[in-house]
């Protein structure tokens, strides 16, 4: 099965400073490229464990007797490590996004290349689906998902344009939506809009942002004293969730400080500005141009 070489694999994996015997999480399996090199810095009492919502990430799995693959998504991060028997780790890693296989598997409506039920599940075992949304939303609320998830700047008019659609048929495939919208788009700009209006809805259907805000949450919980978080992500609201969780100790950013004028957090950044991909690198895997990579450790 096709998935994507790994972003930033050298840097994420130097990023964690792994303890030979330690214990591990990489919460976006995928093709398993992170999960393989980290295996390969384990001795034989460390431990990897591995989540990962899509099915089709499965067939990847690693036979290792170090190597654990939880089908589940990452936002029940502690309850399904705790059925492991796992309650500290010393390391996490999530490369956030949409692998290249979800792109290229025209069925599930991730891409704007190919023509197919409007899906955009990461996880086939839930029932909202991006048709769903699109058919069933209201105006105000279409809007809402199109400006605060895709920061579209026409939000509203595309939001309009999509309700007067529907009222006529249903709206049921990619190409179906991309006819309706392409006559609100600037002239030469059709791909970069696309790509924020099906991130909307994908990040809608999946509650991305939640789920993003719920995994970090508890891994700075379940991190070992200089255990490291090391995040990969692709947009600004992903990056900046991050960025204020390993600055101020909280997703929004809100800074408290102690007597002495210290921020009170129970997290040191590693990185004071993200790590982007080289050259070199960006030539060979298109998929890195938009990657941000964050490291933070634990306090003593």
């Amino acid at each position: 099965m096709n998935y994507h070489s790994p972003v930033l694999l050298k840097e994420s994996i130097d990023g964690l400073s792994i303890n030979p015997e330690g214990t591990y999480v990489d919460v976006t399996f995928g093709g398993g490229g992170h999960s393989r090199k980290i295996l390969e810095h384990l001795g034989e009492n460390g431990r990897l464990y591995a989540f990962d919502q899509d099915s089709d990430a499965l067939s990847n799995t690693i036979d290792d007797s170090r190597f654990t693959l939880i089908h589940e998504n990452f936002k029940y991060l502690k309850s399904f490590l705790r059925l492991e028997g796992v309650k500290k780790i010393d390391g996490l890693l999530a490369d956030l996004g949409v692998s290249s296989h979800q792109f290229d598997e025209g069925a599930r409506g991730f891409s704007i290349r190919f023509d197919a039920t409007l899906d955009l599940r990461m996880d086939q075992r839930q029932s909202k689906t991006a048709k769903d949304v699109i058919n069933s939303e209201s105006t105000t609320r279409l809007k809402e998902i199109l400006s605060l998830y895709g920061e579209l700047p026409n939000a509203g008019r595309i939001a309009n344009a999509i309700v007067s659609a529907r009222s006529q048929k249903t709206i049921e495939t990619t190409f179906d939506l991309i006819d309706i919208v392409n006559k609100h788009i600037p002239r030469n700009q059709e791909n970069k809009y696309l790509a924020m209006i099906f991130q909307a809805l994908r990040i809608e259907v999946n509650d991305e942002l939640e789920a993003l805000e719920a995994m970090l949450k508890q891994a700075v919980e379940i991190l070992n004293p200089g255990g490291r978080l090391v995040v990969i992500s692709y947009h600004s609201l992903e990056d900046r969730m991050v960025k204020n969780l390993m600055k101020s100790g909280n997703i929004e950013g809100k800074i408290e400080k102690d007597f002495y004028g210290n921020i009170i957090t129970n997290l040191t950044p590693i990185t004071r500005k993200p790590i982007i991909p080289t050259d070199e690198e960006l030539q060979e895997n298109n998929r890195s141009r938009s990657a941000k990579l964050r490291i933070a450790e634990k306090k003593e």
